[in-house]
């Protein structure tokens, strides 16, 4: 018998050890999320509150430390530290038939689903770019897509704190042409902030009223960096038609109340990695050049 040995393991077999690690990555990646999608505005909310009563003149109380690391997560009905054995993504949620072990409280499957989402969009990125910077960097723009989605569906809101730093790593993954060319990228970033802006202020000229916040603005801009310019229509298609199914579907509901906005956010996010992902037989369809 031979001995065991790496030139042993067949390449499906080494893809397999690598796609398994990338998705338990992606699993751990999806429960931060969790952490960041539920503490960030709350983080922000607490430090625009400080900023307005030093503006007033008043004296500031130093809050309780509250970031992404402390407190220790725990149940917000009883108080429960959650455990590490407890934290384990998508098996403990199972284990505890979705309940909290102390108070029995439901624990929303939206933990889990955005723990599986971390996964499987990791999973994605390997099996599309390969191993390579390319799905690395694929990841982290897909990532901060599923956290931005989630924040702005809760709250309206698409913080700079995750917008504005994804558009300059766009610029710098594109700098070593990892996607397009710096100069579609840059094109891209100019290009999505303008296009929402004008959008924006047409329909405000119009109605009277505003369409979107400026958080999509730059969300858009950041796509563009990442993607290219070129990436631009079909992100704006896919989001726009999206939208409009929805908006049909929500209008068809009785009761509904049509001055309710709806979150763009989370449609230009999906729209984001659809086109990463398929974006290429669309750009051709359209007649227009794109290297991712």
């Amino acid at each position: 018998m031979h001995p065991f040995t790496l030139s042993a393991i067949s390449p499906f077999n080494h893809l397999a050890i690598t796609l398994t690690l990338v998705i338990f990555i992606g699993l751990c990646i999806g429960s931060f999320l969790n952490v960041v999608i539920h503490r960030l505005p709350k983080m922000l909310e607490r430090d625009w509150r400080r900023q307005c009563a030093e503006l007033r003149g008043e004296s500031v109380q130093e809050d309780t430390p509250y970031n992404l690391v402390v407190p220790r997560s725990a149940c917000p009905n009883c108080g429960h530290r959650i455990t590490a054995l407890e934290n384990i993504p998508i098996i403990s949620w199972l284990f505890l038939r979705g309940r909290c072990r102390q108070c029995k409280t439901p624990i929303s499957i939206r933990y889990p689903f955005v723990e599986l989402m971390g996964g499987v969009l990791a999973g994605m990125a390997l099996w599309h770019f390969g191993v390579t910077w390319q799905a690395l960097a694929a990841c982290i723009l897909l990532w901060t897509l599923l956290a931005l989605a989630f924040i702005d569906f809760d709250t309206q809101l698409l913080p700079d704190n995750l917008t504005l730093p994804l558009l300059w790593l766009g610029l710098i993954a594109n700098l070593f042409g990892l996607f397009v060319p710096l100069a579609d990228a840059v094109i891209g970033a100019v290009a999505g902030y303008l296009v929402l802006w004008t959008v924006y202020w047409a329909f405000k000229l119009l109605c009277g009223k505003e369409g979107m916040g400026y958080g999509d603005f730059k969300l858009l801009a950041a796509l563009g960096a990442w993607l290219g310019w070129q990436a631009l229509l079909p992100i704006i298609l896919f989001s726009s038609l999206a939208g409009v199914l929805i908006g049909i579907m929500l209008a068809g509901i009785r009761g509904h109340d049509h001055n309710i906005p709806m979150a763009f956010g989370p449609l230009l996010a999906a729209a984001g990695a659809i086109t990463l992902f398929w974006g290429q037989p669309v750009l051709a369809w359209l007649h227009l050049p794109g290297a991712f």
